[in-house]
């Protein structure tokens, strides 16, 4: 399966805002070492746990979607930072060596 382009999560983003949804995007803004998706990589999720795009692939994105929930409840952004040192690393699946930084906000007329 095609990763989505960063126009169709965009885009995506901006249809389910316009439906009344509340939708977060989650963004890697760092990255160390190896890791599954550079920097730039989106992923937009609305309220009810729908999402698309990528920011890391397996648990990660997982744990990502959980957090943004909060975020969309709350209005208030998170940075989110995952990595091997981290015992949560090992629990959401980033054994690769690497380290990513995700920024989630909520997305807001």
């Amino acid at each position: 399966m095609a990763l989505a382009s960063d126009s169709d999560i965009l885009e995506q983003a901006e249809a389910w805002h316009r439906a009344g949804r509340g939708v977060a995007i989650a963004t890697v803004v760092e990255t160390w070492g190896s890791a599954p998706r550079p920097v730039g990589s989106h992923l937009v999720i609305d309220e009810e746990g729908h999402f698309l795009g990528s920011v890391s692939g397996g648990c990660v994105e997982g744990a990502v979607v959980s957090e943004a929930m909060d975020v969309i409840g709350s209005g208030t952004p998170r940075l989110l930072e995952f990595g091997v040192a981290d015992e949560t690393a090992w629990q959401v699946g980033l054994s690769c060596g690497g380290k990513i930084a995700v920024y989630v906000e909520k997305v807001v007329s």
